[in-house]
């Protein structure tokens, strides 16, 4: 897998540059470090410790490191990272005192979801403890929770973008919810051992992105789209391509969740998207727009005039007035910048 461009991590590093002393000679430690967020928050963590002369380590949690070393050598054989072999829910805690963690695992798989929501569930709540036991008992003197928009549950058609205010949740008796009903217990566990330790607590709540490192045959509609372009179209939209979304770079992402970690306010949860509302349909237009030649959008359902259109934006005011984040990269460039990526990693 290709090295993220040097212009993505001059950028990330330039908006960061002065949270990172707070790293100088410490240990990071990372669960879901080989995922979509997890690559980000390693290669760009990687760059400022070069670059800055940090003298930081890094640990980081996989079920599986010999994958991860063919996937990604150049973050898994770095002189900084040690690999660590477990699963989230039990894995054994390394020696020594780690002064930031950052649990970023459970992808939001919705396969997973529908298909074993039991696991689901387990997965992020006792994934989440287990993480938080290890900060307690490690020193840590940060954690970052990266929670999820999915905690609201179904945003009110009549709200344009969901405040972190907001207090709605997921129907509980709806087994599809288990992924947001997961992340409400991961953020009161946070709350808990709160009570019992001086760690500052911070939560992300990440709504949906795209970039490098993306998976391109998942669930993930703009994904889907960027492949099914990139293989000259069609580009299928299974709904009726009404439903509106919104798409924050990975860039600004990692951005976001390392400023919220070393500046956030503890307990105090911070959306962490774009507020530019697209629907679908306009989705798939911008990603076959940054194609040369032509392609075409099959849109597979009619949308019924009668429906109320389905939302998932969030309001990212609370991040912009406390700790002055913003969106930096247009969604065109990120599409265009994820596709040249993606066209160098061919597996």
């Amino acid at each position: 897998m290709t090295q993220l461009p040097a212009s993505d991590l001059d950028h990330i590093l330039e908006h960061t540059r002065e949270h990172w002393e707070q790293m100088r000679g410490e240990q990071l430690f990372l669960t879901g470090g080989t995922g979509f967020f997890g690559c980000w928050l390693l290669e760009s963590f990687l760059c400022a410790n070069e670059k800055l002369k940090l003298g930081a380590r890094a640990t980081v949690l996989t079920r599986y490191p010999q994958a991860f070393i063919v996937k990604a050598p150049h973050l898994a054989q770095a002189e900084s990272v040690t690999l660590l072999e477990g699963d989230v829910r039990s894995f054994t805690f390394p020696a020594g005192t780690f002064s930031h963690v950052i649990h970023a695992a459970t992808e939001a798989s919705a396969q997973l979801n529908n298909e074993n929501p039991l696991l689901m569930l387990d997965t992020v709540v006792h994934g989440t403890q287990h993480a938080l036991e290890f900060a307690s008992q490690c020193g840590a003197k940060k954690f970052l929770l990266t929670s999820s928009g999915a905690i609201y549950g179904k945003q009110p058609s009549e709200m344009t973008r969901i405040p972190e205010d907001y207090l709605g949740a997921p129907d509980p008796l709806d087994p599809k919810s288990a992924y947001g009903q997961g992340k409400r217990m991961a953020e009161h566990l946070c709350s808990l051992y709160a009570q019992q330790t001086s760690m500052e607590s911070k939560i992300a709540r990440c709504f949906a992105f795209v970039g490098p490192y993306l998976p391109l045959d998942r669930h993930f509609a703009i994904g889907n789209f960027i492949r099914d372009a990139m293989s000259g179209g069609p580009i299928i939209i299974k709904g009726d391509g009404t439903p509106q979304r919104s798409y924050l770079y990975a860039a600004d992402l990692a951005i976001w969740l390392w400023t919220i970690l070393f500046e956030g306010k503890a307990l105090r949860p911070y959306n962490v998207g774009s507020d530019q509302s697209l629907s679908i349909a306009e989705v798939a237009h911008c990603v076959a727009d940054q194609i040369h030649e032509k392609i075409i959008i099959e849109i597979s359902k009619t949308a019924n005039i009668n429906r109320t259109v389905e939302r998932y934006i969030p309001d990212t005011s609370r991040a912009q007035m406390e700790l002055n984040l913003e969106t930096h990269i247009a969604l065109p460039t990120s599409i265009m910048n994820t596709m040249k990526w993606a066209d160098q990693y061919k597996p």
